[in-house]
């Protein structure tokens, strides 16, 4: 999707709504609702930072005061919440009002960043950030950068590139910060300099195991699958004995356990050479795909 241009988001008169639906993002906030299920609070800072974007190029353009935006921020939750997908929408969202050229996303992890010996991190570091400029750069687990206990760990010296491109190159790129919230609290609290050059702060909830249920609709949909009725409860059923297990991770979770079901199900299809291969016998995954998981081996929670 392309950028308006510039005059298309300045409407001399009438209302915010108007100007937003005339730049496009609209689309985008509601492409971003039909993606995610659930979390009602990250959509609505999205939106409320589209608006307020939107508003001071308004304000420009009728020649009021309009200081240059922070745009970086930091994503907090647990893994498979989304955070990567909302980055991907943000960064189409800052192309579509003109803060950023190109509105790619670049995503990384420390590995991308820091170097195994002197002289490493910063070639590896500035080619990253040169791959990203005109979009968005998001770092995930970026608390991993830090490490005090290794005196000779580079990661600061990546850190230091990141602080300075941050703030010269502000009006060129959008740094994403991302990983669990207690770390990257300490992060941030070792980080001073960091820290003041991230003015948005978003919190990525869990989701809720009737939200759970609606992403393995939506996702088994695109994937031209469906559970039948047996099938839907048993899947409830195996969510909520999941959430009870170690390392959960809400949407990622759920995509790995249809990824399982589907390998069953080919196999069952396989093992029976007298079945009637028909549409309805490829599209539908059963509760025998969904039984062999180890889940139900282990007791449901009480």
């Amino acid at each position: 999707m392309s950028a308006p241009e510039p005059t298309a988001l300045l409407q001399p008169e009438g209302s915010l709504a108007a100007s937003l639906a005339s730049s496009g993002i609209t689309e985008l906030l509601a492409q971003l609702d039909r993606e995610l299920i659930g979390l009602a609070p990250v959509k609505a800072r999205i939106r409320d930072i589209a608006a307020l974007l939107l508003v001071d190029k308004l304000r420009a353009a009728r020649g009021f005061s309009a200081g240059a935006p922070s745009l970086h921020m930091c994503f907090t939750g647990n893994p498979g919440t989304g955070k990567t997908t909302v980055a991907m929408r943000m960064a189409q969202i800052l192309h579509q009002l003109g803060y950023v050229r190109r509105g790619h996303l670049v995503a990384v992890t420390r590995d991308d960043l820091v170097g195994q010996y002197i002289g490493h991190t910063a070639p590896k570091t500035k080619e990253i950030l040169k791959k990203a400029m005109g979009g968005v750069l998001f770092i995930d687990e970026a608390y991993y950068l830090y490490r005090p206990e290794n005196e000779r760990d580079y990661g600061q010296e990546a850190i230091e590139i990141l602080l300075q491109v941050m703030e010269n190159n502000r009006d060129d790129l959008v740094v994403i910060l991302a990983g669990y919230k207690d770390r990257m609290d300490r992060f941030f609290e070792s980080n001073p300099g960091m820290s003041s050059r991230v003015a948005h702060h978003i919190s990525f909830p869990d989701y809720r195991l009737e939200e759970l249920r609606r992403i393995a609709d939506l996702m088994l949909a695109e994937m031209q699958y469906h559970f039948d009725d047996e099938s839907r409860a048993m899947f409830t059923d195996y969510l909520a004995r999941r959430m009870a297990q170690p390392h959960f991770a809400n949407a990622r979770s759920v995509r790995n356990a249809l990824d399982r079901a589907r390998l069953r199900h080919a196999s069952r299809l396989l093992d029976d050479p007298a079945m009637i291969v028909d549409d309805e016998a490829l599209t539908t995954i059963t509760a025998s795909d969904l039984l062999a998981s180890r889940v139900f081996a282990a007791p449901a929670a009480e």
